[in-house]
């Protein structure tokens, strides 16, 4: 085979029907193109924010793959990681990179913030690069449907970075609830014990200087411009609602990912909720939201009737109450949080990222292990390298990912649910949703919506002042239809949304 007629990723997709399930070959088969080829057993991965968490994704492949590609709009944060691959190749931009890059890319990893997920991961799809995406997968309904699809379209491997899916919690919360252990489940109460950045902040009245290590333009990337300020950027983005999706947004990929899976969740139908004081720009301190599923059609493989459920969260330091003979001193906070699943026999709890199942009764079920559990690899990490793993089978015969875009996609859609119904709480009533066709059905042509734009509380001679600054009126379809699929900032653009 001569190399100027076959790419090494056209080989790895075409010739892997061939063999069973494993793409990989010598690196000899392949011949070379211009310059040095990689061997191909070993992936070339490109990542895309990793001053944060994409330090540590690195961290789980660098010992098996390839680091060909690094990209960060701020280089001094990223300083550290930037100089620990010398033979990588460095980009401000991830447009110049997959131009520049693109045929010796062979996977993208991508941890920036939440606002920049998907048009950097969609693009890399298109191009027929696997991909894996920080938690929670997209900014927006609309993003997550995209991934969803173009992973189908272009049959690649992906995984949304919730890496307690790939750990045995959620294997055992999953196979106890088949099992029939608790019982039919028509309630489920989970919290999380963040924020731990700031949110509930007034929108700075003044910028700061960029620093001459970031590129700020490219860090507001799809979203609105506005001036810079040391308050957004770095991580405390995930506050402020351009950038990021709160405390729902940022953790409930880690703690609901077990009540979506165990449950057989869909898309809701219905969603409320409230919070302390709602910013036009900042998330609440603290929230709780109320999502209805309707009944499901269980597996064969389950026990148990999938009634109507309701799912209730609660963050800022706000919990459910406990159950009628939790043990005394024992903290709901396992990891950063917990699950209650209310069931007719028996009331079931687990943490954060599905640790540490337990139920309420004290028993401790012997349910069957219908679960793939995902080994612990000898050098990098676990949830990374069954990436790797999946990367490198071929399509017709791989196995999905414990958090594959199939199910990760219509999950973040139920996490990004939760924010909607926190923003739209103005309209004090129970919105009820169209989830196949992305649209609220109760929201009228006549509805508004306003939001606070500053809090102005003041003390004045000793007396307190309320003097909130309200944005004006706007139509509520209006509004929530721009919450469900942003409007990009030119010259940014998604793909197209495949049939």
């Amino acid at each position: 085979m001569e190399s100027n007629t076959i790419s090494r990723r056209n080989f790895l997709g075409k010739t892997a029907a061939a063999t069973v399930g494993i793409t990989v070959v010598p690196s000899m088969v392949l011949g070379s193109r211009v310059g040095k080829i990689a061997p191909s057993d070993k992936l070339n991965i490109a990542a895309i924010g990793i001053g944060g968490m994409g330090n540590s994704n690195l961290e789980g492949v660098k010992a098996t793959e390839n680091i060909v590609a690094l990209c960060d709009v701020d280089w001094g944060y990223a300083k550290g990681v930037l100089d620990a691959y010398p033979n990588a190749k460095k980009y401000w931009d991830w447009r110049k990179m997959y131009d520049e890059m693109g045929k010796s890319i062979d996977a993208v990893i991508v941890a920036t913030a939440d606002h920049s997920h998907c048009i950097s991961a969609s693009h890399a799809m298109t191009m027929g690069k696997h991909v894996y995406v920080q938690k929670p997968l997209t900014h927006t309904v609309y993003e997550s449907r995209l991934l969803t699809k173009l992973a189908v379209k272009h049959k690649l491997a992906t995984q949304m970075g919730n890496q307690g899916s790939s750990d045995e919690g959620v294997n055992l919360t999953c196979e106890w609830i088949w099992n029939g252990e608790i019982g039919e489940v028509k309630k489920i109460e989970a919290f999380t014990d963040r924020p731990i950045w700031p949110q509930g902040l007034n929108r700075p009245e003044r910028g700061d200087w960029v620093p001459e290590t970031l590129n700020w333009d490219l860090f507001i990337g799809p979203a609105n411009m506005r001036p810079y300020v040391t308050a957004y950027t770095p991580w405390n983005w995930r506050g402020w609602w351009d950038f990021g999706t709160g405390a729902l947004g940022d953790m409930a990929c880690h703690i609901l990912h077990p009540v979506f899976k165990s449950m057989k969740l869909g898309y809701p139908t219905k969603a409320q909720g409230s919070s302390t004081l709602l910013l036009t720009d900042c998330a609440p301190n603290a929230q709780i939201v109320k999502l209805t599923f309707p009944a499901r059609q269980p597996d064969k493989n389950i026990k148990i009737k999938l009634p109507e459920v309701e799912v209730t969260w609660f963050d800022g330091g706000l919990k459910p109450a406990m159950p009628t003979g939790w043990p005394a001193g024992k903290s709901m906070n396992d990891s950063g949080g917990g699950v209650i699943f209310h069931g007719t026999k028996d009331t079931l709890i687990c943490g954060c990222y599905g640790v540490n199942p337990w139920l309420l009764s004290g028993r401790v079920p012997n349910a069957p292990k219908t679960e793939r559990r995902v080994p612990k690899p000898t050098v990098g990490g676990q949830h990374e390298m069954d990436w790797v793993r999946a990367c490198k089978e071929n399509p017709e015969n791989r196995v999905k990912t414990k958090s594959d875009f199939s199910e990760a996609g219509p999950f973040n859609e139920m996490v990004v649910m939760g924010v909607l119904a926190v923003r739209l709480q103005d309209l004090n009533k129970e919105l009820e949703w169209d989830g196949i066709n992305m649209k609220f059905t109760n929201i009228t042509n006549e509805e508004k919506v306003k939001t606070v734009i500053a809090d102005g509380f003041k003390i004045h001679n000793g007396h307190p002042t309320f003097a909130k600054t309200y944005t004006d009126p706007v139509s509520a379809k209006a509004y929530s239809e721009e919450l469900i699929k942003h409007t990009y900032r030119a010259p940014w653009v998604l793909p197209a949304m495949p049939a």
